[in-house]
């Protein structure tokens, strides 16, 4: 299956700044993608380049097949773009705003609305349609947004902190519609965001971007596992601890580090162990208390890369 999305040592500057340096990016169809990283990584920027909206200094960039620097009507045909502020003419209702723009899209009246009608009852705004957009909250602008992004039933969709100013209700709904665009309609799904717990949720795949550079890109789980500390702890409290039971511990494959508080004990390791652990609890003949398992939170993994914030571009 060919990429969607791959950039080739893709490269950007302003000026002495170099805002993306060398990213070497690959996105699938139907993928959920969390481009994360802080204000001034090269996100933005990245995101102007796979739109055509800004030209690489060097490196290649192709999306749908197309080169958007060279081609970039065909890439827009094919990728919906919700920014972070979200416009539509105030005076238009919802509907209208929409009709306009399939009529923009070149869609043909009779299917625009039919199309209109199937993307507002997705978005849940059936019955707001009819008022003036200028009316809307954030959170219908945000849904009329992303209407307005499926009208055109695009494989790609890049969302910019689509998250940003929603109330907790709203942000579960929107996470809802994007794992249903993937799973259910085959639509890509590239996410810049700064809500990392919500990325974690959703994404098949995250990239973080730091001063310019992927630093790390994998599953959430593939991430957590690489830290040094490992991607998984085990808690686990005994009746009495002892020098054998700490060993027999510390020889499972999977573990790193094992830190014991008397009767409390902490295991570090790449893999869920507890098995392993309630195993050797039973040979060593202990009585277990309690025998828990976290793993470490995408947040934890990025805020150990940024402990300064970086400068520049975002």
């Amino acid at each position: 299956m060919a990429p969607l999305v791959e950039t080739s040592s893709l490269t950007k500057h302003y000026g002495s700044i170099k805002a993306v340096d060398g990213l070497n990016l690959k996105m699938n169809p139907g993928e959920v993608y969390g481009f994360l990283g802080p204000n001034g990584s090269g996100k933005s920027t990245t995101i102007l380049m796979l739109l055509g909206m800004t030209e690489p200094t060097s490196g290649t960039v192709s999306v749908a097949g197309h080169d958007p620097t060279r081609d970039p009507t065909a890439v827009k045909r094919q990728v919906g773009y919700l920014p972070e502020a979200v416009g539509f003419y105030p005076d238009l209702t919802g509907r209208r705003n929409l009709l306009y723009t399939a009529e923009l899209n070149g869609i043909s009246k009779s299917d625009a609305e039919h199309k209109v009608e199937e993307v507002l009852h997705m978005v849940q705004l059936e019955e707001a349609g009819h008022r003036p957009a200028g009316q809307y909250s954030r959170g219908m602008r945000q849904r009329l947004g992303l209407a307005d992004v499926l009208l055109k039933e695009p494989k790609l969709v890049i969302l910019d902190d689509p998250t940003l100013g929603l109330d907790p209700a709203g942000i579960q709904w929107l996470l809802g519609l994007i794992e249903e665009m993937a799973k259910q309609k085959g639509i890509a799904v590239f996410l810049s965001s700064h809500q990392l717990h919500e990325v974690q949720r959703i994404c098949d795949r995250v990239g973080i971007m730091s001063r310019g550079k992927m630093v790390l890109e994998g599953t959430v789980s593939d991430l957590t596992a690489a830290q040094e500390s490992g991607g998984y702890e085990v808690y686990l409290e005994v009746e009495k601890s002892s020098k054998s039971l700490i060993g027999a511990l510390s020889e499972i494959k999977s573990v790193k580090n094992v830190n014991a508080n008397k009767t409390k004990i902490t295991i570090s390791g790449t893999e869920d162990c507890r098995h392993q652990v309630s195993t050797i609890v039973f040979e060593q003949k202990v009585r277990m208390l309690e025998l828990r398992t976290s793993n470490r939170s995408l947040e934890e993994i990025y805020l150990r890369y940024f402990q300064e914030p970086a400068d520049g571009e975002g």
